[in-house]
């Protein structure tokens, strides 16, 4: 095959794979994005879509599961991103997840973005205090810097639930799937700036932001694998 036809083969088949996950998507609507833009432009996001988890381990080993297995979730460069609010419900015992939303603030095949959603609509937890929030990477385990700048960050960094006192510190997680199929799940601790991997189900410091455009320093004998 001369190097001419490879390269329209090529172009072919990546035209053919976009082509197929946008009639997948259009053709099959996905039961677990309940997402909408307001007139004011915000994202507010349904809840719950699973819950309660007792630990943020259990949310984040849970989750990342259920986010990396949606459609186009672990497609790689051809994939896209999904992103969902965690939030604490005293009433209701727990960690949950919220339904997923789509909508994105770009629209390239390189970089993958999704927007956070700023409202959680869950009327059967009046009493809910969002936590953080949480997304997948298609094509790559760590968060990027724009993940982890300060344009990205939660404020406040910390909120407090009326009913029992307890201060959360807000999080934001981050979720891969391995093409061998295991769920690597980390988080950013917005308070602290600390980035921990979940391990054996807990949770494992392994770097700290150090600046405001996102960069991470990794603590000794540490990376973003085992």
């Amino acid at each position: 095959m001369s190097g001419e036809t490879r390269q329209s083969w090529s172009l072919g088949c990546t035209v053919l794979t976009w082509f197929l996950l946008c009639v997948w998507g259009c053709s099959t609507p996905n039961p677990n994005v309940r997402a909408r833009r307001l007139p004011d432009g915000r994202i507010e996001v349904d809840g719950p879509l699973a819950g309660p988890f007792q630990t943020t381990e259990e949310l984040a080993a849970k989750s990342c599961r259920i986010m990396t297995e949606q459609p186009g979730a672990s497609n790689g460069v051809y994939g896209f991103e999904y992103c969902a609010l965690t939030y604490y419900s005293h009433e209701g015992s727990g960690f949950f997840l919220s339904f997923l939303s789509e909508h994105r603030n770009r629209l390239d095949s390189q970089v993958k973005t999704c927007l956070r959603p700023a409202l959680l609509n869950d009327p059967s937890h009046p009493d809910a205090v969002t936590v953080g929030d949480a997304h997948n990477h298609t094509h790559n385990r760590r968060f990027s810097p724009q993940d982890l700048s300060a344009a990205a960050r939660w404020y406040p960094d910390r909120v407090v639930d009326k009913h029992s006192g307890q201060v959360w510190r807000r999080q934001l997680m981050l979720f891969y799937r391995e093409k061998t199929g295991e769920c690597r799940a980390y988080t950013y601790d917005n308070a602290s700036r600390v980035v921990s991997a979940l391990r054996d189900e807990h949770w494992v410091p392994i770097g700290e932001v150090y600046d405001d455009i996102g960069n991470i320093k990794m603590y000794d004998g540490m990376d973003w694998l085992p």
